[in-house]
């Protein structure tokens, strides 16, 4: 493979095409107050205009990275980063809930055009000795916009009103598309006929599945609303399956999964957003309730675990070529493990330093596994089907980091709950915001107690769910030997199953 003369500058867009997006959902989180007061929006309408944007994206990927591949991956980036530059700059200037809900839709399938588009372009310009580089720079961008988000936003709205975390991303897209048009190369894989059908059944099951995740905390398993969302996503998802398997032009080839390497860095990326998920739910809030932190002040607080990830990734380009994706990825989730058993241990006295300690084990962790078991993952996969390889990438990633907020959040809420005294106050027993609004000494060192009590039985959950994946890791994934290459376009993916 000729390496790209430009290849290094096209990098550069695709990680700001993908900062734009990760940004976003940061610094949401610290506008929230400012929306309750401005527009007048009800915790359901806050809901909305959170979820909407997750349900609208997760639902899109499978079909966006088909997209990708059938009309070119530039062309497909472009539209969609013309799209979220727009819908931000409805969102920033909406006047009711409904039009900011209905900007976050419009930002989601903006969104998903872009994210299967940037990874797929970079696996199409950097050869497999450069691959892992440019993923370690691109994760570490990943880490930095997710650290970066509520401080930028804290920031903004302080200096500003709400709106402008929105209208941040409108010159990023600008130079964005302009460096696209001007420095990156279109690709895209054969023709294929269209697969409608899959379209629309992935995207409908991959939307119940979302809601269901979103809902099961809320609401329970037997709500009516929950059992048919978990029915719609069951049955949608499983009608896709066997489409894709019968029609003879699917939209995802499924055959991927058969690929060892394929299937055990999946596995491992899911297991590993599980425990992210959570792992950034339970620390933000004992780091605003247990330690009194302003939400920026929180987000600065995982600045030890981005500083880390961006100093290991450096390191692990050069020793994974050394010694191969599966090493890394094991070695990497058990670092991580160790990171989630130091905090399972966590008491409401220990401070700042305990937790500081352990987010550096997260980020030598995860910059050692992530970029291996991504590069493990999308080194499966064909060039002609790079957009939906990457977007399964992704999608596997989002059911994974929502599946950690639904589990471990929902072990954390239950064990709150259930270690509370029976008599306390209702809202106390339900959330620890309601103990600390009582302004009750006693109740608030009860309730510290209870919610750390209950944030390390979630850790200890997430460190076995980690764990796992180390096993599975280094189970499943294979490294090729000196000689042996990537899967060209046009050859069949059953043939680099191991």
């Amino acid at each position: 493979m000729e390496r790209h003369p430009r290849r290094w500058l096209i990098l550069i867009v695709l990680c700001l095409s993908t900062l734009v997006l990760v940004v976003d959902n940061g610094v949401l989180t610290v506008a929230i107050p400012s929306l309750t007061q401005d527009l007048g929006a009800t915790t359901q309408d806050m809901q909305w205009i959170i979820d909407a944007y997750i349900l609208v994206f997760a639902g899109l990927l499978l079909t966006a990275g088909s997209l990708s591949d059938r009309y070119g991956r530039r062309r497909i980036m472009i539209i969609g980063l013309i799209a979220f530059g727009i819908a931000s700059a409805l969102a920033a200037y909406a006047g009711t809930p409904g039009q900011l809900i209905a900007g976050r839709v419009l930002m989601g399938i903006g969104g998903a055009l872009v994210m299967p588009s940037t990874l797929s372009i970079l696996i199409t310009v950097f050869d497999e000795q450069e691959r892992r580089k440019a993923m370690g720079i691109w994760s570490s961008v990943l880490m930095v916009g997710l650290i970066g988000g509520p401080v930028v936003g804290g920031a903004l709205i302080a200096e500003f009103w709400w709106g402008s975390v929105f209208l941040i991303n409108v010159p990023v897209v600008v130079v964005a598309v302009i460096a696209a048009f001007v420095w990156m190369p279109e690709s895209r894989g054969p023709w294929r006929k269209p697969d409608p059908l899959g379209a629309i059944l992935s995207t409908a099951g991959l939307t119940a599945l979302v809601w269901t995740i979103i809902a099961l905390p809320q609401h329970g398993l037997t709500h009516p609303g929950t059992l048919v969302s978990a029915a719609v996503a069951v049955l949608g998802l499983a009608a896709f399956v066997v489409w894709e398997l019968r029609t003879p032009y699917p939209m995802v080839p499924l055959g991927l999964f058969r690929n060892r390497n394929f299937s055990g860095g999946s596995l491992s990326l899911v297991l590993v957003q599980i425990g992210n998920g959570g792992l950034i739910l339970g620390i933000t809030q004992y780091l605003q309730f247990v330690l009194g932190y302003t939400p920026t002040q929180a987000g600065l607080a995982l600045i030890p675990m981005a500083a880390a990830v961006i100093l290991v990734n450096g390191v692990a380009a050069g020793l994974g070529q050394k010694v191969g994706n599966r090493p890394l990825t094991a070695a990497g989730l058990a670092v991580l493990a160790g990171g989630f058993g130091l905090l399972a241990t966590l008491e409401p006295g220990d401070g700042f330093g305990m937790v500081a300690a352990a987010l550096v084990l997260f980020g030598i962790g995860g910059g050692m596994a992530q970029p291996a078991a991504t590069a493990a993952l999308m080194g499966a996969v064909p060039q002609e089907h790079a957009g939906v390889g990457s977007a399964l990438n992704d999608t596997v990633q989002q059911a994974g980091a929502a599946l950690g907020v639904a589990i471990l959040g929902s072990l954390l809420a239950g064990g709150y709950t259930d270690a509370m005294p029976a008599d306390a106050p209702e809202a106390a027993r339900r959330s620890i915001a309601g103990a600390l609004a009582s302004g009750d000494r006693g109740l608030i060192a009860t309730a510290h107690e209870a919610f750390t009590g209950a944030m390390t039985l979630s850790f200890a959950a997430g460190a076995a769910g980690v764990l796992a994946a180390a096993v599975l890791s280094f189970v499943l994934i294979r490294d090729r030997g000196p000689g042996s290459a990537a899967p060209a376009a046009g050859e069949p993916v059953a043939a680099a199953s191991h």
